[in-house]
């Protein structure tokens, strides 16, 4: 699979530096706001192209699917158009603001046949599908209860996008979404596969 990256900050390069152990996948194209960045983050990890904009990355043939790492506001505008341009999808976490925008992601994928997928790591792990196993089957008896936390500890810095609301950071959207996603699917509220087969 040539993968296409959108965004080259942090959480780009943990996914770029991890994609050549992938026995499936390798990165063809990155795209950035700045090209000098994007520039910068193909000579970093060997990557052949590298555009200004993400429209000029979704338009190149040879992009097969793309990983969207932009700040969590931009998820919409960019699942929409690489749905348009028939472009397999791996969107971080959260995939969107809320649920509306994720409804138009998901029919936009359903309408144009590309695999629409939030990138939480763990879902896609073995242990995950082993301890999902092993709850279904009563061995360590009945959930009736879950708690779950999921913290760090950083300075303050309100405009940050881990703290902006406006850009989806606090809580809820930015750290919430793992123990909900977690609880979710161990209580039987997530529909679907419990464990995805990589791309």
């Amino acid at each position: 699979m040539n993968w296409g990256i959108l965004s080259t900050g942090g959480i780009a390069r943990k996914f770029a530096k991890a994609l050549p152990a992938s026995q499936s996948g390798k990165a063809v194209a990155v795209g950035s706001r700045q090209v000098e960045s994007a520039q910068a983050f193909s000579r970093e990890f060997g990557i052949h192209k590298a555009y200004g904009n993400y429209g000029d990355l979704l338009r190149d043939p040879n992009v097969e699917a793309v990983y969207i790492a932009t700040p969590h506001p931009f998820h919409l505008e960019w699942v929409l158009e690489a749905a348009k341009a028939k472009k397999h999808i791996l969107c971080e976490k959260p995939m969107g603001m809320n649920l509306a925008e994720v409804e138009k992601m998901v029919a936009a994928a359903r309408d144009n046949g590309v695999v629409l997928m939030e990138a939480f790591m763990y879902r896609c792990h073995p242990q995950t599908a082993k301890l999902l196993e092993v709850i279904r089957e009563g061995v360590i008896g009945e959930v009736r209860m879950i708690r779950a936390s999921f913290c760090f500890d950083r300075d303050l810095a309100l405009q940050h996008r881990l703290f902006n609301k406006a850009l989806g950071g606090g809580a809820i959207l930015d750290l919430g979404c793992y123990p909900a996603s977690i609880s979710r699917l161990l209580a039987g509220a997530a529909q679907g596969k419990a464990f995805a087969e990589p791309l």
